[in-house]
């Protein structure tokens, strides 16, 4: 087997010798089974269009409307439609792919792109805090003031908020493997760049274009790992947040040798990084957006290929795709034009799609709380993180801080925060506790240690309280990455979810904005209004009226 793989090789299904198995022989997964019989129980002919169907099933007929038959697949698929305002035959046969996945279920391929995918979260939160470790050298080597020189996490956040636009709607026209791979070579590439800056203003471009990169990683692979989980496995999305503290930590352990080294040092590992996926992993193009392409025949190869890597069969054939949503060669509705793709995209935020999460009082509170929520804690964050080792270092006002124990700090404040979104994955499921006490709890602790922070400017004393809200900083985000999706509506999920995000991105833009001016006149004022900010999501969080332990999505 070659260590290296053809990363530009299409898939065929000859590649895939004795993968496919005839939906009629086929064992079908125990959990898509289950939700056919469920469906199947409820089943009301009012639900189906019959027009459409050669041969409607009789829902008391157990030959007609089996799991392996092609008219209960298709019945299954128009439920499932039933709440999405999409029917054309695109829609109708991602559907189908989506089944075969959910059959095929959880395998190797799933979770070696977790591991890949998870670079993405891991580049994120590893520049922030990279960025963070940089100021103080930059104030050294080019002059701004200590105030003035936080205007480079703005850049970078101003590079974040593109790159979260252009890249979302860009993998849906370029396509999810090359929008995968391109976002972690430009962190990679403008990251080593960043390392040679020759000016304070030069060096602030460099970090904006790693913020392009680096920006798209969030949209980009989230979509990419979930179109390629099965149903059953779903949750392993909020998952990928493990990811996020691991970048915190890599920051803090690189950075002893002065501030080139350490961009240097982030950006050979973000390249390290895109090679692994580039070069060591065979990464199939989403088949969604193949058959968006009208690339059917490529999309059935895509599942035939992740069912042979998992060691498993799939029924998935371009003749079940076809009895479905039609021959690829007649129905031109499969293959959608660049114009509707981004069409689609923008819809997501238009009036259409948002109305639906203010459809009932209850369902319109959570929405206005949550975005609340993301706004307030996507300013509070920046505002200590991106500065913490400023913080640390100019606490005291008669003597600055050493460097070596502003590090050695910092370094241990990462390594106590990384079990914060483990603890979260076990805590939401506990009795009485769940996602909205974890959430809670988690919100105002930290608040109330951010304050804490402030009281003494004794190096212990700080360590101690940075550990503390750096562990439940991570609880409270794991819990809101794994919350948020959970208590919208499945056909506006994505409006809900996007929505939340940019707001959070809009927020830590401004975050530096906020720290330049309050610190000129007070510089603990910025603290102040990060653990004010943390409060206030906290009293948001207690009105909740949503909570989503031990039961389905809506």
């Amino acid at each position: 087997m070659p260590i290296f793989i053809n990363p530009f090789k299409k898939a065929d299904v000859s590649d895939f010798e004795g993968v496919y198995v005839p939906l009629a022989n086929f064992q079908r997964h125990h959990t898509a089974v289950a939700i056919h019989e469920d469906q199947k129980n409820s089943l009301n002919k009012d639900h189906f269009d019959e027009k459409k169907l050669e041969s409607p099933p009789d829902p008391g007929s157990s030959n007609s409307y089996s799991a392996n038959t092609i008219e209960g697949l298709r019945a299954e698929i128009e439920l499932d439609l039933a709440a999405s305002g999409h029917d054309s035959a695109y829609d109708l046969k991602s559907k189908v792919i989506n089944k075969a996945i959910t059959d095929i279920g959880m395998g190797t391929y799933q979770w070696q792109l977790f591991v890949l995918c998870g670079f993405g979260w891991l580049a994120d939160n590893m520049w922030l805090q990279g960025v963070a470790l940089t100021l103080p050298g930059l104030t050294s080597e080019f002059g701004p003031s200590e105030t003035n020189v936080r205007y480079t996490t703005c850049a970078t956040f101003i590079g974040l908020c593109l790159g979260a636009s252009f890249w979302g709607v860009a993998s849906d026209v370029i396509g999810r493997r090359l929008a995968f791979n391109a976002t972690l070579f430009l962190a990679g590439v403008f990251g080593l760049a960043v390392g040679g800056g020759n000016t304070w203003v030069g060096t602030c471009a460099l970090f904006a274009c790693v913020g392009v990169g680096v920006g798209g990683n969030l949209p980009v692979d989230g979509a990419l790992f979930l179109e390629f989980l099965p149903f059953a496995s779903s949750g392993l999305l909020t998952a990928l947040s493990v990811w996020w503290p691991v970048g915190q930590l890599i920051s803090s352990m690189a950075d002893n040798m002065g501030w080139r080294y350490l961009n240097l040092t982030l950006g050979a590992f973000t390249f390290v990084m895109f090679m692994c996926r580039f070069f060591l992993f065979h990464l199939y193009e989403s088949p969604k957006f193949l058959l968006s392409q009208g690339r059917q025949a490529e999309a059935v190869a895509t599942v035939h290929g992740i069912a042979y890597k998992n060691g498993k069969t799939t029924w998935l054939s371009e003749d079940v795709l076809n009895e479905i949503g039609g021959l690829a060669i007649v129905e031109d509705k499969q293959k959608l034009s660049r114009k509707e793709i981004v069409s689609r995209n923008l819809n997501k935020f238009s009036t259409e799609r948002i109305a639906p999460l203010f459809a009932t009082r209850k369902l319109g509170l959570m929405t206005i709380l949550i975005w609340f929520c993301w706004t307030t804690i996507g300013m509070g964050y920046p505002l200590f993180n991106a500065f913490l080792p400023q913080y640390l270092a100019n606490s005291n006002a008669e003597q600055p801080t050493a460097p070596s124990i502003v590090y050695r700090n910092y370094a241990i404040t990462s390594v106590v925060g990384v079990p914060g979104s483990i603890l979260a994955a076990y805590t939401v499921n506990v009795k009485y506790l769940g996602r909205k006490g974890t959430i809670a709890i988690s919100t105002l602790i930290t608040g109330i240690l951010v304050f804490c922070f402030t009281i003494s400017a004794d190096p212990d004393f700080q360590l101690v309280f940075t550990c503390l809200e750096a562990l439940f900083q991570n609880i409270m985000y794991g819990v809101l990455y794994a919350y948020t999706p959970e208590v919208f509506p499945a056909p506006n999920r994505g409006t809900g979810t996007g929505i939340a995000s940019c707001l959070n991105r809009i927020a830590g833009l401004c975050a530096p904005i906020v720290a330049v001016n309050a610190g000129q006149a007070n510089p603990k004022a910025p603290i102040y209004a990060c653990g004010g900010l943390f409060l206030a999501a906290f009293v948001a969080m207690c009105f909740f009226p949503i909570e989503t332990r031990d039961r389905q999505s809506l």
